[in-house]
């Protein structure tokens, strides 16, 4: 068994693919225009965007909003952080390093979906 791929829920697919595309630099792979879309990654884990409607209480409620754990690798998280920030991301705090080395910055999407972005490079 593999993942094949994250699924972040969003309440707005075209301004998230817009945040996705043109605030975060990721390159969009398909969509259907309406209910998800997919960006390319070059591995065998994808990140996807799936609409959910929130005025819907089975799915918007439950999924929009969530933390879903999705790791964006970064070079240089500063750099990264940085640009985010002149574009209007919002960030939960500063570039921290942890404990086991690696260096973690936290920011929401449209919907409150909290996303981490990790410096790939050896710290």
């Amino acid at each position: 068994m593999r993942i094949g791929f994250v699924r972040v829920f969003v309440s707005d697919l075209k301004k998230s693919l817009d945040f996705y595309t043109k605030i975060l630099g990721m390159e969009l792979d398909m969509t259907d225009g309406e209910h998800w879309a997919q960006f390319k990654n070059g591995e065998d884990v994808s990140l996807a965007i799936e609409h959910c409607d929130p005025a819907h209480e089975e799915e918007g409620s439950k999924l929009v909003g969530r933390f879903v754990g999705v790791t964006l690798l970064v070079d240089n998280i500063s750099e990264t952080h940085e640009l985010l920030k002149s574009r209007g991301v919002h960030f939960t705090g500063e570039p921290e390093k942890q404990p086991w080395g690696g260096v973690l910055a936290h920011f929401r999407d449209l919907d409150g979906n909290v996303l981490t972005l990790m410096e790939s490079r050896e710290v």
